[in-house]
């Protein structure tokens, strides 16, 4: 049973549509808070409860960070697009629609290339990248045998970003989701954080006979909230359809639910067409009109993209394509780097330092980079002079991060500073040769790997304070004699 393209009979094709909240404040047509977890229902008004005679109002900073969004990905922005009613019955829709864009959507015809693990740099199409609100929240844990309504998301700023059946493979589509997850933190467009559904995916799939070129009956499953989860349900999707096509059997175009903990699909609905939403222009709300200037300033307010930046390091700081990828994950950790390097830090020594320490340090501290780019080259600096050990200064980077301090001051105060004066380390040297009869004799009769030995005690008899080199070349002067 085959994965992916041309690996035998069966070729997997998935698209994918992900919904992704826009980092405002307030919501896409009123001024009710997007704020997480505050208490069910209370983030909401006339406006995004739908009642009679309320009138919705678009959000200019949601719209400027969808156009930024749409720029990220290479789309064509439209000056005109229209907002249209999906029209459904579901209980947490209040309205019985919600305001979106069909027809005439806000941006079309993107790409964003990402590292597919079987194929290497391929290019994905974004068909269209639209704006919309965001539905309600049904809860079937708060009440034994009943579902609670929770309206707070109502209204909340979205854009749907779809793409064209461009996917071999499960992995491949979470390797895109990756990337495009990637892009959108850079820009500031989303905080993308799956568990407190910034960013959600809905996949379609469908299996053909390798070779082929027309689709298969496709089935769109949804409630996936983690990019693993997104490959398994897709994965157990795909083996599922296989499955079913080798017993003879037809796949019915439907909606699959994932369940993480039992890691199965399991129908929910037959999947509406889209002309059974009845879509129609929102009489409430004009054509969105843009002009050239406000397409103009989302472009210069982009920053340098990740893939870009990666390329950048490379060149730059001659850094392996590996470790660029690494700094240039998050934003902020990029930018971090850049600093130490231009506060005087040897770039692959910084690249070291902060693909370990520092991104350890972040990793238990709510991701905060504490010690400031300039202490960390001043740190780096003292390695390179000889001041420091690179097991001291991982210590006082330890202690900087907690308490701050200037690296050498603090160092000073940890008394780690490293001795480089022959006569102190040539007695340090000479108290652990005395000590160790039996391992001189055999390292005068051929066993030279012992001069590690002998460093090691000395770096333990001077409590780390002796400058390796030094005491390395003492040793072999006093071994010889």
């Amino acid at each position: 049973m085959a994965a992916g393209s041309g690996g035998g009979p069966w070729e997997t094709v998935i698209g994918l549509e992900t919904h992704v909240q826009l980092r405002t404040l307030s919501k896409m047509f009123c001024s009710c808070s997007t704020a997480f977890g505050a208490p069910p229902n209370t983030n909401v008004c006339p406006v995004c409860l739908g009642l009679p005679g309320a009138l919705p109002v678009p959000n200019e900073l949601a719209l400027k960070l969808a156009v930024r969004a749409a720029l990220a990905l290479s789309c064509t922005v439209h000056p005109r697009s229209l907002f249209a009613r999906k029209n459904y019955f579901y209980p947490d829709l209040p309205k019985g629609y919600q305001i979106s864009q069909f027809e005439q959507p806000l941006s079309t015809n993107g790409a964003l290339s990402y590292l597919s693990p079987d194929r290497g740099v391929v290019t994905a199409t974004i068909v269209r990248l639209h704006v919309e609100e965001d539905a309600g929240k049904s809860l079937h844990d708060r009440y034994p045998k009943q579902t609670a309504i929770d309206l707070n998301r109502c209204g909340v700023p979205l854009i749907e970003i779809v793409t064209g059946p461009d996917f071999r493979s499960p992995h491949e589509a979470r390797a895109y989701l990756q990337t495009l997850k990637q892009v959108l933190e850079y820009s500031g467009v989303s905080d993308c954080d799956m568990e407190k559904g910034s960013l959600r995916v809905d996949a379609n799939l469908s299996v053909r006979r390798g070779g082929q070129t027309t689709l298969g009956t496709k089935t769109e499953v949804k409630n996936i909230n983690s990019f693993a989860y997104v490959e398994k349900a897709l994965t157990v999707e795909r083996d599922r359809q296989v499955a079913a096509l080798e017993g003879g059997a037809m796949i019915t175009q439907e909606t699959m639910l994932y369940d993480s903990k039992t890691n199965s699909v399991r129908p929910q609905r037959s999947k509406e067409e889209s002309h059974d939403y009845r879509y129609f222009p929102d009489p409430d709300l004009p054509p969105l009109v843009l002009s050239e200037e406000f397409i103009a300033e989302q472009q210069t307010l982009l920053p340098e993209l990740p893939a870009k930046k990666r390329e950048r390091f490379v060149a730059q700081y001659a850094l392996s394509v590996t470790d660029a990828a690494v700094i240039t994950a998050e934003r902020a950790v990029a930018d971090y780097y850049e600093g130490v390097v231009h506060a005087g830090a040897d770039s692959k020594t910084a690249a070291n330092w902060v693909m370990t320490e520092v991104l350890e340090d972040a990793k238990d501290h709510g991701d905060a980079l504490r010690v400031p780019p300039g202490a960390l080259a001043n740190l780096i600096g003292l390695v390179r002079g000889g001041t420091l050990s690179h097991q001291a200064a991982k210590r006082v980077f330890g202690e900087v991060a907690e308490r701050g301090g200037e690296p050498r001051n603090v160092a000073e105060a940890l008394g780690l500073i490293q001795v480089a004066d022959t006569g102190v380390v040539t007695g340090w040297v000479s108290e652990v040769l005395a000590a160790n009869p039996t391992e001189v004799t055999r390292y005068k009769s051929g066993e030279v790997k012992l001069l590690q030995f002998f460093v090691g005690q000395v770096m333990k008899v001077s409590r780390g304070k002796a400058d390796p080199k030094l005491v390395q070349r003492v040793l072999e002067e006093k071994l010889v004699a």
